[in-house]
């Protein structure tokens, strides 16, 4: 049996026998009795394991060590211990496999620093248990969400050979003998592995604009690339993206779904990870339970981006960067629309077209385009999307305008020519949302294995 049944089932199991098996989390030993500190995974708060001395294998029950796996057989039986249900009093303790003296998660505080360089291990410490519990069941509601809806689940490719957000910022995929063109000072693509440039994708978003004109409704979850040289708190070359696509839909529609998608997966969080969100709240963010709260009791204001600037220039504040019409938005500029002005998420729509992608439908004053921001209190920008530029024309004219090649995108630009559609769509960086939900302000403490500028480890 595992740990979540004691847990869940706690009544049903007072009196009787169980066989536990998992790990050492602390030791604290008496002469006379001793308590194990134990969790095998499946439950957030751990096991206390009580032994006494007329166990046969007192002395070498004593000697097991933090961090060792062991079999514990033992009597589920009411706590003494206020605030702890239940314990379990063990008759048999196994060890299963040593760990010794320098194992590096002792339990004591440790730095995030230090943590990172022990990323092997950390999933074993409180914060991390927590953390990533939340990051799979944030997944799950993801799912969930959109299959009960009967969106359509595309695995769009990993490598490709066409720049979605057309910024070049792109992990090159090659089988070419590097050190023999750095010689030759040539490139021959034709004899590259798929016979043309290719990258990793940035984005799944343009072949989910095809399975979206036969679906109707579709969304990618997976892993994106971005060969970004940033070292800041919130980015990394690999995150995983959420991005929806959904045909004969404007861009209210695509607010309407955005407002919904986020709400359901915080709500889901709140419900099926009670405890790991109490942990959070009280040793990474004060306040984090009544912040995603608000948010599932909260109605989004939606304002134009040119009323956005509007807003902050007559704020009378100072800001470190000017607000100018034209230009995005800076952090304090979200801060200040979601957290002094409205006091609730704000969508920011049509925004200028010079500083958006090519795909964004153009507006019909020419200078804006049909884009979106969702900001969200003590966060900031959580998503964006925009209504897709159906219009062949318009499209080819933009992408003349970029200067930007069109030979490998050929197919997208075909498919306005058959049977297209107003569609629409958003994306949401997974890692960004974890940090919402559990508080935590650096992205490298929200996915398993970070990779970053010079950091490809583990």
């Amino acid at each position: 049996m595992n740990d979540k049944d004691l847990f869940v089932k706690t009544e049903e199991y007072i009196g009787k026998t169980v066989t536990l098996e998992g790990w050492v989390k602390n030791h604290r030993k008496q002469k006379e009795f001793g308590f194990i500190s134990f969790s095998d995974g499946t439950f957030f708060t751990p096991i206390q394991i009580v032994y006494e001395k007329d166990l046969k294998d007192f002395d070498e029950i004593q000697k097991i060590r933090v961090g060792s796996s062991i079999r514990v057989v033992g009597e589920v039986v009411e706590s003494p211990k206020e605030g702890q249900a239940f314990e379990v009093k063990a008759k048999e303790v196994t060890l299963l496999g040593d760990c010794p003296e320098d194992y590096p998660i002792q339990p004591k505080p440790h730095s995030r620093e230090f943590l990172r360089e022990q990323a092997y291990l950390r999933p074993r410490t409180n914060l991390f248990q927590a953390v990533f519990r939340v990051r799979s069941k944030a997944a799950a509601a993801i799912h969930e969400y959109f299959q009960d809806r009967d969106y359509v689940y595309l695995h769009a490719p990993l490598i490709t050979a066409a720049d979605a957000e057309g910024a070049g910022e792109m992990f090159q995929v090659t089988t070419l003998d590097l050190e023999r063109i750095a010689k030759e000072k040539k490139v021959d693509y034709s004899k590259d592995f798929f016979g043309r440039p290719a990258s990793l994708t940035v984005s799944g978003q343009l072949q989910g604009e095809t399975f979206a004109l036969a679906f109707k409704k579709i969304y990618t979850f997976g892993p994106t690339f971005r060969a970004e040289n940033s070292n800041t708190k919130t980015h990394a070359n690999e995150f995983w993206m959420i991005e929806p696509e959904i045909s004969f839909c404007d861009l209210e529609g695509d607010m309407d779904i955005m407002e919904d998608m986020l709400k359901y997966v915080v709500k889901y969080v709140l419900e099926n990870c009670k405890e790991e969100l109490e942990f959070l709240d009280n040793f990474v963010e004060k306040g984090l339970i009544e912040k995603l709260e608000k948010l599932v009791d909260s109605k989004a204001v939606r304002i134009t981006h040119h009323d956005a600037i509007q807003y902050l220039l007559d704020s009378g504040k100072k800001f470190e960067f000017e607000p100018k019409f034209g230009e995005d938005l800076a952090r304090e500029h979200e801060k200040y629309l979601t957290e002094e002005k409205f006091n609730c998420p704000v969508f920011v729509y049509n925004w200028p077209k010079d500083i958006k992608a090519f795909y964004m439908r153009l507006n019909d004053d020419k200078e804006t385009v049909a884009a979106v921001d969702l900001l969200v209190p003590g966060s900031g920008e959580l998503m964006g999307g925009s209504q897709r530029e159906e219009r062949l024309d318009v499209l080819n004219a933009r992408m003349d305008e970029l200067k930007m090649e069109k030979d490998t995108l050929w197919w997208y630009l075909k498919l306005r020519e058959y049977g297209g559609c107003i569609h629409s769509g958003f994306g949401m960086g997974f890692e960004r949302l974890i940090m919402y939900l559990t508080g935590i302000e650096n992205i490298r403490d929200v996915i398993p294995y970070p990779r970053t500028p010079g950091n490809c480890e583990f």
